[in-house]
Parts: structure tokens; C-alpha cells; sequence
């Protein structure tokens, strides 16, 4: 929660996820695998001028088509395949209703979710928290890259032990963990780079010299 604080006082509330609807978070999070999300929106918003945005239409549009449509965002034919899997499966388990979709417990519809092609551990993680507006918390390459570096991953730094990691730590708050993810989000993208700027880092408590080669960051969590 200390991480949390200081992270929401530098950088304020981050509004995601930037969809109103819940199947276009669930196609922007297919979509933004391997993406960046100003490609994404390109993408969402073909589709929405192609009337192609719901799951009927996803599975009556040629797969040719749809990865047309989504090819700003990068391996769209692989895409417009999950797109598909994903809508198919939808309308035949549940008749296109994402409510009764999300009526089922977090460990029923994480399991459901990542039996459907294309559909990892991030990208259920997601549409959970950001679609069906469950508490489960989102781990990607920036949330491993800042716990790694803060000194504070688990020992065997897997995708369900850093889950657990926060799980543990954390109320299960779907605001809270919508929100921490999204700062985390920005530190990585703004100063904890692949080459981080350790000195502009609001975790940073400590300065870095030449003579300490561990990320003063470490000596945060300490206070």
C-alpha cells in the first residue's frame, strides 16, 4: 500500500479502462497483446465505423476482414482468430450475454476464459478485472520489471506467484486494483525503462551513486 500511495500522490487517478462498453474492453484486451494502445484504438475505432464492435458481428465478418480492420495493431490475422474464437464461444456458451457471463466466481471464469484460444493469463486477468469488474490483479512485464527491481518479487517471479504477491498484501478492491495497475503502467512507461531514471523515480528515496549498484528504489519499501 506504501508503493501504492506514493505512486498515486506523483502521478493522481489514471480513469482506465478507456472503453464504455464491456465487449470492447474484452476486444481491446485481445487487441493490446503485443500492442501499444494508441494502435489499439485505431483499431476499435474501425471497427466500431465497420458496425463490426459486437460478437454477432464478429463471427458473421469474413476472418479476412476483421484482420483488415484490426491491422494497426500488429499480428492482426493471429487477432482476428482470437477475435473469432472468442465470439464464437460467447454466443454458443452464453447466448452473447456478458452478464451472465460474469455472474460466475473469479476461479470459474478465469478457468472458462483461458480454455478459449488466445486468451493467456494477462489478457483473462483483464477482461476479469476491467470488463467483469472483479477483483483479481493484472500482472504484466512492467509490474514484473518494478517488483524485480524493488527488491520484492517472489523467488520464482511466475505470473500466479507475483499474483498471489499482491493478492496477500492487498484488499481485494476492484478500484484499488484497477488503479494500482494502471500506475504501475505509467512508472514503467515514464521512468522505469528497460535503462531506468532512477534520480526522477518518486520511489526513490535513497539517490543513486556510482559506488551502489542496486536501485535505490530497494530502500523504499524499508522506510
Amino acid at each position: 500500500m506504501k508503493i501504492y500511495q506514493r505512486l498515486f500522490a506523483q502521478y493522481g487517478p489514471q480513469h482506465w479502462w478507456p472503453a464504455k462498453e464491456p465487449f470492447e474492453v474484452i476486444t481491446g484486451a485481445i487487441l493490446t497483446q503485443s500492442a501499444a494502445w494508441i494502435n489499439v484504438e485505431k483499431a476499435i475505432k474501425n471497427l466500431k465505423q465497420a458496425g463490426a464492435l459486437t460478437p454477432g458481428a464478429i463471427r458473421q465478418m469474413p476472418q479476412e476482414k476483421l484482420a483488415a480492420l484490426i491491422h494497426s495493431c500488429g499480428y492482426y490475422n493471429s487477432k482476428a482468430r482470437k477475435l473469432k474464437a472468442f465470439a464464437g464461444w460467447l454466443g454458443e456458451k452464453y447466448k452473447d450475454d456478458l452478464d451472465r457471463l460474469f455472474t460466475q466466481d473469479i476461479s470459474e471464469l478465469r478457468r472458462q476464459l483461458l480454455n478459449i484460444y488466445g486468451i493467456g493469463e494477462e489478457t483473462a486477468d483483464s477482461i476479469i478485472l476491467y470488463a467483469g469488474n472483479k477483483p483479481i490483479f493484472v500482472i504484466d512485464a512492467y509490474t514484473r520489471r518494478i517488483m524485480s527491481r524493488l527488491g520484492i518479487a517472489p523467488k520464482h517471479n511466475s505470473y500466479s506467484a507475483l499474483q498471489r504477491l499482491f493478492a496477500a498484501n492487498l484488499p481485494a478492491d476492484v478500484r484499488l486494483f484497477n488503479e494500482y495497475h494502471a500506475l504501475l503502467v505509467k512508472l514503467a512507461k515514464e521512468v522505469c525503462r528497460t535503462q531506468p531514471l532512477c534520480r526522477q523515480c518518486c520511489l526513490n528515496t535513497a539517490g543513486k551513486s556510482a559506488a551502489d549498484k542496486r536501485y535505490p528504489c530497494q530502500k523504499f519499501i524499508n522506510i
